[in-house]
């Protein structure tokens, strides 16, 4: 073993000895250590990776989508995404979150029966390779739960391996009142097994049954997925539901800190093995506890900055920034090595949680019936008490974004565009879903189909027909699509926008948002100014200290600034990118 396997197998042994402090483990923990190495192969070959390094830059704009969000006839979906992505996207997007591409039984894709397959109805792995090969991939790690149809479950039932071990069996006396949740269905599941009645842990639902990460072979499984997403391609990881993965008694069973070792230690693992790899972790939960995933820049890469959908929304419905700006002049800069995860909209809703001490409750209860009033629906979470309490809205973003609090108005594409605007400058990656970058509306349809209040936002659309409109100016979908390739353009060009880069909030009043950012060489300045109201807005130069020596111009337009002491004035929902090199 060489001296870098030795430094590797102790810190292996020291993850290990925190998680599983209280917790008699059925083999020795050193066992555990060397299966693990052995599983990712790093018994054999070892990086030494970099903490601080920033695996991406402002090239960086990753679309999310389902597997098949594009179809056509006698083409595997996951094909017909690879087409779109090389023929319609003209290199805007360089990395794309293919949403679990696995074989299920609930969830659109999140209840998975086997996590080293590719669902038929898709394709197959040369499929995902073939993506890989193009585009940087990012597949999601389900690693709290899978399906109660799952071989591991069944085996479970019968009381034999693997599966035996792998679910978490509760007395139903249980206190479990501390128990922190994201849906109103009871936690507990009555199941029948060869060896008697079973109580089994369900988080989510009763078809999502919670993985035991306190038997150390779950994780050795857990592990030997990862080596294999990294084997077909995979590069960015996203744990999915990871705050809930440890469990206690006693405790609320989120964030605990056993939770937040494992994912240190699958970072070690990873990035040993592939230095460039990156973990994202999904933690739908109020803003300090998100920020802590970072750990001191040894636990998540990046974190999904899940303040920012409802703080926006809020902000463009009622034409007043003080939230989000308040927001903002709170949010830590991101160490290196580490970065904020931006998006805007996304397979499920616009999470509540996230906005809790940011928005009062006035105005959260003005942003749920505003949404309601434009289509949305209202999915709920278990509260203490037995009480229930808005969990996220379902809506999609084109249509939360079709008026202010006032309705439906003239400005609808404008204040899309200006969302994704603000959010494209903002320090951190950006992540676009698919139904974002072509304007999809509600699909009531599939919700009275489904049952499933999510699925208003997850529109198959049917290839040929999409793309007929994509090609017609006169269509609100080519509208936008052409307009946000064009904003993700012009962010690849300037490095004011890498993901790391300095920014700072600027004071404009309540209906000009506004941040500077500066590209980390200092050679680069960008005034991103936002008029988040319904009503043109005067912009004083002046009021932004340009520097005078430097010739400014307006990225956007492609104008150049004259005179910095005049005023600019802003249409509704205009952006502005005012920088000092084009």
């Amino acid at each position: 073993m060489s001296r870098k396997q030795e430094k590797l197998l102790a810190k292996v042994r020291h993850h290990l000895d925190f998680i599983y402090a209280e917790v008699e483990t059925p083999v020795p923990l050193e066992q555990v250590a060397e299966r693990l190495i052995a599983t990712m192969g790093l018994d054999r070959h070892c990086n030494e990776p970099d903490p601080h390094s920033n695996h991406w830059d402002q090239s960086d704009v990753i679309m999310i989508t389902y597997g098949d969000s594009l179809r056509q006839e006698s083409e595997k979906p996951l094909d017909t995404l690879h087409r779109f992505l090389d023929n319609r996207c003209d290199g805007a997007i360089n990395s794309v979150h293919i949403l679990p591409f696995f074989p299920y039984s609930s969830d659109d894709g999140f209840s998975v029966i086997n996590f080293a397959s590719v669902n038929e109805s898709l394709g197959d792995w040369s499929n995902i390779q073939a993506i890989a090969d193009d585009y940087r991939l990012m597949a999601d790690l389900v690693i709290n739960h899978c399906s109660s149809r799952s071989q591991w479950f069944e085996n479970f039932r019968k009381g034999i391996s693997p599966g035996k071990g792998y679910f978490i069996d509760v007395d139903p006396d249980t206190d479990i009142s501390r128990v922190v949740r994201p849906r109103t269905s009871p936690l507990l599941r009555e199941t029948e097994t060869d060896e008697g009645t079973r109580y089994v842990w369900c988080t989510f639902s009763h078809d999502q049954v919670d993985l035991n990460f306190s038997n150390p072979v779950v994780l050795e499984e857990m592990v030997r997925i990862i080596r294999h997403y990294l084997d077909n391609g995979v590069r960015i990881f996203r744990l999915d539901a990871v705050a809930f993965l440890w469990k206690k008694a006693g405790s609320p069973c989120i964030n605990l800190e056993e939770t937040h070792e494992v994912i240190r230690l699958l970072r070690t693992l990873i990035e040993c093995s592939q230095r460039d790899a990156v973990i994202i972790t999904e933690t739908n939960i109020p803003n300090r506890e998100n920020l802590t995933y970072f750990g001191n820049a040894n636990e998540a890469h990046c974190v999904y900055n899940f303040s920012l959908p409802p703080l926006l929304v809020n902000t463009l419905i009622t034409g007043d920034c003080t939230y989000l700006k308040q927001w903002m002049m709170s949010m830590p800069p991101a160490q290196s090595g580490t970065s904020y995860f931006n998006f805007i909209a996304s397979h499920d809703g616009i999470g509540l949680r996230p906005a809790e001490g940011l928005l009062t409750d006035d105005e959260i209860d003005t942003l749920i019936n505003t949404m309601i009033s434009f289509g949305g629906r209202v999915s709920w979470r278990a509260a203490e008490g037995g009480r229930q309490k808005a969990y996220e809205i379902n809506i999609s973003l084109f249509d939360a974004l079709q008026g202010t609090t006032a309705g439906p108005d003239r400005w609808a594409e404008a204040r899309f565009i200006c969302a994704h605007a603000l959010m494209l400058g903002l320090e951190g990656i950006p992540g676009i879903y698919i139904h974002s970058l072509l304007a999809t509306r509600n699909d009531q349809e599939r919700v009275e189909h489904t049952g499933n209040n999510r699925a208003i936002n997850r529109r198959q659309w049917h290839y040929p027909e999409l793309e007929t409109l994509l090609e017609n100016d006169r269509s609100h979908h080519g509208r936008v699509f052409n307009s946000l390739k064009e904003l993700m353009h012009i962010r690849k060009r300037q490095p004011a926008f890498h993901p790391n880069a300095t920014q700072f909030t600027l004071h404009l009043g309540t209906r000009l948002f506004g941040y500077w950012r500066q590209s980390m060489d200092r050679s680069q300045s960008i005034f991103c100014i936002y008029n988040i109201s319904d009503q043109p807005q005067m912009l004083l130069l002046s009021d932004i200290n340009l520097i005078g020596t430097d010739q400014w111009h307006e990225l956007i337009s492609g104008a150049s600034i004259s005179g910095l002491n005049e005023s600019l004035e802003l249409a509704p929902y205009q952006s502005v990118w005012i920088s000092n090199r084009l």
